[in-house]
């Protein structure tokens, strides 16, 4: 069998995580408690909740998270992130970190260049 190019290996593992969601969605999910839809929208107050809704449906279909349905009325809906969803805890969390240290590195960049134009 021949092994995929290494460019295959990146698209495979960024179209499961990437999107504007769907990072958010799994680093509120990794914190280890299932959460309903509402509380999920509530994480999330700029969502939509069609956006919300396929972002989770993709997520599931990529077995990452789990979708447990209680037979209850009103229903009640749990979303959870799978143990294979747990192996992108250390990457979800250097890029975390990673994106805070940009945005501070931005950010004093943005001060710099202000602070050169009033000199």
């Amino acid at each position: 069998m021949q092994e995929k190019p290494v460019q295959c290996q990146f698209v495979a593992a960024l179209d499961s995580i990437v999107g504007k969601w769907k990072p958010i969605i799994l680093y509120h999910l990794l914190q280890g408690t299932p959460l309903r839809f509402n509380e999920l929208r509530r994480l999330l107050p700029d969502i939509t909740q069609r956006m919300l809704t396929l972002h989770l449906r993709e997520l599931e279909e990529e077995e990452l998270v789990s979708r447990v349905i209680y037979p209850q009325i009103p229903p009640k809906v749990e979303y959870s992130i799978t143990e294979y969803g747990m192996s992108l805890s250390p990457i979800l969390e250097t890029l975390h970190q990673w994106g805070k240290a940009h945005v501070e590195r931005k950010q004093l960049k943005q001060e710099n260049n202000e602070q050169i134009k009033t000199d």
